[in-house]
């Protein structure tokens, strides 16, 4: 097909997880109060259906998060999409209700994401993944439409090209894992660790060991403990015990849509003070309610002078290897410096995620983009890429923006502002392009 016979669409967004389907509402609600023409939106995904930290649904997992701050509240608290309307759509909004309970099950919000979804599966291409991003410059020598290279996995070998005006990446997080340490059969990132926990015969599974201080370390950690009754399971920390979350209504602040622009228009000394004194909002820190429950097993154990649950703290894992069947864990004491050996049946390290990286995709066109003196992308407020003049079509980011508008960068908490934002962009940068070509 030649390029001139190809459709260019308004907006492609690169990724359908959270953060693009909030935009597909946005764009959706945008086009239902202004009077201008729909824009025109499709989404390519590599994954086979809509999922979000499926590995990590464990059963009687909640969010850390309120309800309100879903796909659409904070934006639009009338919205259709809004996790009310789902509930009443469900028939559960009373029974949720009597539950007093800010924070639903991780598997009822992830059932009302595929809810919100089924309404937009016609703007959305599942595995399909992006593979290039390509500037089509005009006799100007502008770029003003983008070409992208789609292969789909049904048929790797063959791709197709799509053209787009603008692009929203939303790839998501990369799953991390502990220097010296790769996944393997009988080691995991926490990311998987539901699936390929559903697969195991317990039998066969006599030792744990779970590499992390946070959230999901301690929530695998009390799983794997009460699902595998006859096994061990050593908790690798490297401070002294979890640190509890700050989740104090002024610490939360910080995550409120109006925090960005305190972020965005701080010079870079304040950006770092309000990164080092809030952290404990979010980063490598556990519930209250968790921490309480992992020591009452802790405490049991010592009752009945079975010891069961053991954390090595102040400790981290160096390195992993099988050996005769079952995988010896390196582990050094911080206090000592001290290497011991650990032997056991699996390890899981709930080490986190890099924060989403845009460049590798964004191939040719990334060259274009300017950098801050750190070498880090420089982002507009609206959340699209600073580009040479030249660039004129739209690069959008939802994710790795944390440099530029803070700790809720990566996180459900701002996400339907943030696609509300992104959206009006959108429709403003079309309005003044159809008035230049007007003039």
């Amino acid at each position: 097909m030649r390029a001139d016979e190809v459709k260019t669409h308004d907006v492609v967004g690169i990724g359908f997880g959270p953060s693009n389907l909030s935009l597909a509402t946005a764009l959706d609600e945008l086009d239902g109060e202004s009077g201008a023409p729909a824009l025109d939106a499709v989404f390519f995904e590599k994954q086979a259906a809509l999922g979000w930290h499926r590995g990590m649904l464990l059963p009687g997992a909640r969010m850390q998060v309120s309800f309100l701050k879903d796909l659409v509240t904070f934006r639009n608290p009338a919205s259709r999409y809004s996790f009310v309307s789902y509930l009443h759509a469900k028939g559960r909004l009373a029974a949720f209700a009597n539950r007093n309970e800010f924070f639903p099950a991780r598997r009822e919000f992830h059932d009302y994401l595929e809810w919100v979804e089924a309404h937009f599966t016609k703007h959305v291409n599942y595995n399909s993944e992006v593979v290039s991003v390509n500037p089509l410059r005009d006799e100007r020598g502008e770029v003003r439409e983008l070409q992208l290279r789609i292969r789909e996995s049904g048929s790797p070998e063959a791709t197709r090209i799509v053209q787009t005006r603008n692009i929203v990446v939303s790839t998501g997080l990369a799953a991390q894992m502990p220097n010296g340490i790769d996944r393997g059969r009988t080691v995991w990132h926490s990311s998987e660790f539901l699936t390929r926990f559903q697969t195991l015969d317990p039998e066969r599974v006599r030792s744990v060991a779970v590499v992390g201080a946070g959230q999901s370390a301690a929530e695998i950690v009390r799983h794997v403990y009460d699902n595998l009754p006859d096994a061990d399971v050593y908790a690798v920390l490297s401070p002294v015990g979890y640190t509890i979350a700050d989740n104090t209504p002024l610490a939360n602040q910080v995550f409120d849509p109006s925090s960005v622009d305190d972020f965005y228009f701080s010079d870079d000394r304040a950006k770092d003070a309000i990164w080092r004194y809030h952290r404990n909002t979010n980063y490598s820190v556990v519930d209250d309610e968790l921490i309480r429950e992992l020591y009452e097993r802790w405490y049991a154990d010592e009752v009945a002078r079975r010891q069961r649950l053991r954390f090595l703290n102040l400790s981290r894992a160096l390195s992993a290897e099988a050996v005769e069947g079952r995988t010896r864990v390196a582990v050094e004491s911080l206090r000592t410096g001290e290497v011991e050996d650990l032997d056991v049946d699996l390890l899981v390290c709930a080490t986190g995620y890099a924060p989403m990286d845009p460049t590798g995709i964004l191939g040719e066109l990334a060259g274009h983009c300017l950098r801050d003196d750190e070498g880090r992308l420089r982002l507009d407020r609206d959340y699209r890429v600073v580009t040479d003049p030249e660039v004129r079509c739209g690069i959008y980011l939802q994710g790795g923006s944390e440099h530029t508008h803070g700790l809720s960068a990566s996180l459900l908490s701002n996400i339907a502002v943030r696609s509300g934002e992104i959206a009006n962009s959108l429709a403003r940068y079309r309005a003044d392009l159809s008035t230049a070509k007007a003039v």
